[in-house]
């Protein structure tokens, strides 16, 4: 077995990825972790798999920069997709990162989002209604990702007979984001960008024209910015609404969806949380973990540091495997294991330091209202046939889970 990981280890090329990865990564995280934990990749990048290492390239802006003007050039060329992926908060440095951080922040103020709660739950409600009145259920689209599209599509302003194209423009974006982009995903990414960009020009000049409460209208407080005078760029706010879209939809989709998922191929913590609901907030936070939505980021080196051990030059593209590193025994003891009680349970799902989800506790209220009512309303629900996965490596979650509800 440890001469199979050590040669699992050693084959592993992010760019030639086997549908058995697909299905079940962490066999070779596993690998990765135990014998190669910063390991140099074919085309020159690292590749993080260690709890420890990533949580010193998070905390470390100086030496391992979000800046992706270099390495997105030659991967997206002068397109639509570079000016997005290199404007939207994820991927810049401070200052740019700070100011811009500091106004979503603003508007994702714990009083903000706790005004949401109602709302969520009236949605999730309303999706188990008619889930039961039609007596099956197709668990991401029926359930899952229609949460985060009308959470966001609210938090936006975005009128409800203006809402579907939204999923479509996030998945097609994020897409693109894969370590491998072929010429039709590129090109269905660009569109995205294109369209959705347009469609917002004209949504924030409706919202100048007709403004809204801004303790609850996250696009007002984004266009009236702080009273200080400080305010976003037209560019600037037409994609970080974007970035606001795609971060919150996939991630809390796959959240949902990985987490109703996992609770079905465990039954001992299902029944545990039927007859323990308290426990939700711990369950969401180890469904955080031992699937995470987002399971790799990207850092570049700034100068020639160290890192587990390894001498990095500087302008070295770094991979952080988040998914490994929520795995890593180091961290969590029994770590293969679902445990909706663990405690401590400091994962990076949501990454750490000056990077750290903006949006998390939004997603943490919405995997807790979903769940946990989906659990109550249907708690003998089953995946009644083969779940299908998205086919990504960075975003990890599910296309389709045909599930039965007792």
């Amino acid at each position: 077995m440890n001469a199979d990981a050590k040669e699992l280890a050693a084959k592993f090329d992010l760019e030639k990825l086997t549908a058995e990865f697909y299905d079940d990564p962490y066999p070779t995280y596993r690998a990765l972790r135990e014998n190669e934990p910063v390991k140099r990749l074919r085309n020159g990048t690292v590749f993080l798999t260690r709890y420890d290492d990533l949580v010193t390239t998070y905390k470390n802006t100086k030496s391992f920069s979000s800046d992706k003007k270099r390495e997105f050039a030659p991967k997206y060329g002068d397109t639509p997709l570079y000016e997005h992926h290199t404007t939207s908060l994820v991927f810049n440095d401070p200052p740019a990162h700070t100011r811009v951080r500091r106004l979503i922040m603003g508007a994702l103020s714990p009083r903000a989002i706790a005004g949401m709660e109602p709302d969520i739950v009236k949605l999730v409600d309303g999706l188990l209604d008619a889930i039961a009145a039609k007596g099956a259920c197709e668990l991401i689209d029926d359930f899952a990702a229609s949460i985060p599209i009308e959470v966001i599509g609210n938090l936006l302003d975005v009128p409800h007979d203006e809402r579907e194209p939204l999923r479509d423009w996030s998945l097609a974006i994020l897409g693109a984001l894969e370590p491998v982009v072929p010429p039709d995903v590129a090109a269905r990414g660009n569109k995205a960008v294109t369209d959705f960009l347009t469609y917002l020009a004209t949504l924030v000049a409706r919202r100048r024209e007709r403004p809204g409460n801004p303790e609850r209208n996250v696009l007002t407080r984004l266009i009236q910015g702080e009273e200080n005078g400080e305010r976003l760029t037209e560019k600037e706010l037409l994609h970080n609404c974007i970035f606001l879209l795609n971060a919150g939809h996939e991630t809390t989709t796959n959240l949902i969806g990985n987490g109703l998922v996992a609770l079905d191929r465990n039954p001992d913590q299902k029944r545990r949380l039927i007859d323990n609901p308290d426990m939700i907030k711990t369950a969401v936070e180890e469904m955080l973990r031992y699937e995470s939505s987002n399971q790799l980021g990207n850092r570049m080196t700034t100068e020639r540091v160290e890192l587990g051990g390894v001498m990095l030059d500087a302008g070295t593209s770094i991979t952080l495997c988040i998914g490994a590193a929520n795995r890593d025994p180091a961290q969590f003891p029994d770590a293969e294991r679902f445990d909706i009680a663990r405690t401590p349970n400091r994962h990076l799902a949501f990454a750490t330091g000056a990077h750290q989800c903006a949006g998390m506790a939004l997603a943490r209220l919405e995997g807790a209202i979903a769940v946990s009512r989906f659990l109550a309303r249907f708690p003998n629900y089953t995946v009644s046939g083969k779940p299908v996965r998205g086919g990504r490596v960075r975003f990890r979650g599910f296309l389709s889970v045909p599930c039965t509800i007792g």
